[in-house]
């Protein structure tokens, strides 16, 4: 994709606002003093059609667009280059595919607020933006570095958004201290990927006027630590990730600071299954083999630097295929309840705890969410054990043949049966899946339970195509 720059896309807005077409501009249609008739128009008159119809996106990129085309109608002599630039204090160019800050922003000398969300902007020359900006919004872009600060910084900036970008390294965080923002009132750098959040503590310490800090959505926020840590180790904060913290708050987290061994990079994951209803009755064989069914719900966790829970009733396997094909290329194993056998309702009764120190690979998985199937599985037996009968001499009609007097008593002695061997087949197929949402978990939450509708694959074509399985399961990150 080629390359758009911000000064292109702002002309091109410029333009569109016609300050030199009807009813703006000194056109023939303007009523003065030495010219009047019908066919001229009063400048209250063109102020009534500045609008007539209305312009939708005349205010959405900024808020002086509107007052802008007054003025050209008002007083058009004005309207020079310069003093169009610099009337300009706010400019909101969004989902624009900018990509590019150039220089020729420098021409806004009096801009205080600048939002360039959801576009494609790789890095901010901090020496192209107007030094008077107060405001600076980069959401929902393609930053991976702030390096590029290290060329100076607008010294008035109050409120800064960095959200949504690959930022993370503790490079980035030195970055965010009171050199570059002395006057920084409210920072969000939510969903991003910062894992070491005492590094990032320390530098946003510096910041003595902040106080509203966005940071959830990024890893570290998934450790039991993280709240308490962030509020005791920043004491001039009114809001943490847009929530007021209480004086009751600061009492309860005081001393977390300088508790030197608190771990900050593990997070406890607590999957429970429950009660599993609406599978259809199997029906038993009634042939020469009898049919043993059993259900069981499986899933895949992340595990490749995770440990788990001794206690726990589930048991690891090899990476599961499914996963490799749903999942991130991480290192995942199936996990399997108890198996039970039918009934109306099947209460798993399942808990599985995992303890994790990768909270980036723990990010990723809550975003693709928990993949959960049902198993059935069929084990046909035998009706009964078939035995190999005495090979016997018949005659025509079927009697059995007399032993010859002089032939040892012994040698038609009546043999044993020796029974076949019993070879027990399994047959295992996935009745139904669904897809457990955890997003939520990433922003704060500490639970997500769930009914799932796992679009049962019925087991006999005769049932009602109209029922479905229910499972009522709970994932919670404690």
């Amino acid at each position: 994709m080629a390359s758009k720059t911000l000064s292109a896309v702002l002309e091109k807005k410029i333009r569109r606002l016609d300050l030199n077409s009807f009813p703006c501009g000194n056109g023939p249609w303007r009523k003065t003093k030495d010219s009047d008739g019908p066919e001229k128009e009063s400048v209250d008159d063109l102020l009534r059609l500045l609008n007539c119809p209305p312009r939708p996106d005349s205010e959405s990129w900024s808020r002086q667009a509107s007052a802008l085309r007054e003025l050209a109608v008002r007083t058009p002599q004005r309207l020079n280059q310069r003093f169009i630039y610099t009337y300009f204090t706010t400019l909101h160019i969004v989902d624009e595919d900018v990509s590019v800050i150039d220089d020729g922003l420098l021409k806004f000398s009096k801009l205080e607020e600048l939002v360039l969300s959801a576009n494609y902007i790789l890095e901010i020359p901090w020496n192209n933006l107007p030094r008077t900006l107060k405001i600076l919004e980069l959401r929902a872009n393609r930053l991976s570095s702030l390096d590029s600060l290290s060329n100076g910084s607008p010294p008035q900036l109050q409120y800064l958004s960095l959200a949504s970008n690959s930022l993370g390294s503790n490079r980035d965080a030195f970055h965010l201290t009171g050199i570059h923002w002395p006057l920084l009132v409210c920072l969000d750098i939510s969903d991003c990927e910062f894992q070491d959040l005492q590094a990032l503590l320390e530098a946003l310490s510096t910041l003595s006027r902040l106080k509203t800090v966005v940071l959830e959505g990024n890893p570290f926020t998934l450790s039991p630590a993280y709240p308490g840590l962030t509020v005791d180790s920043l004491p001039q904060l009114d809001y943490l990730d847009c929530s007021w913290i209480s004086r009751d708050e600061r009492h309860r987290f005081r001393g977390l600071a300088d508790m030197r061994d608190l771990i900050v990079d593990t997070a406890s994951v607590t999957v429970t299954v429950g009660k599993v209803r609406g599978i259809p009755d199997p029906l038993m064989s009634v042939n020469e083999k009898a049919t043993v069914v059993s259900y069981s719900i499986t899933y895949d966790f992340l595990t490749h630097d995770s440990k788990v829970d001794t206690a726990s009733m589930a048991h690891g396997t090899e990476p599961s295929p499914l996963s490799s094909d749903l999942l991130p290329n991480e290192n995942f194993s199936q996990y399997t309840t108890s198996k039970r056998n039918w009934s109306d309702i099947m209460d798993f009764c399942y808990t599985q705890t995992f303890v994790l120190n990768s909270l980036s690979n723990l990010k990723k998985f809550f975003n693709w969410g928990l993949y959960v199937r049902l198993e059935e599985e069929k084990v046909l037996v035998p009706a009964s054990s078939e035995v190999t009968k005495s090979k016997k001499k018949k005659d025509g009609t079927g009697k059995k043949s007399q032993v010859k007097p002089d032939e040892p008593k012994d040698k038609h002695k009546k043999k044993e049966p020796v029974p076949e061997a019993v070879e027990e087949v399994s047959i295992r197929r996935v009745l139904g899946s669904a897809r457990v949402p955890l997003q939520s978990l990433i922003k704060g939450g500490q639970k997500v339970q769930v009914l799932c509708n796992l679009d049962l694959l019925h087991t006999n074509p005769e049932v009602d195509t109209t029922q479905t399985l229910q499972k009522a399961g709970r994932f919670s990150s404690l």
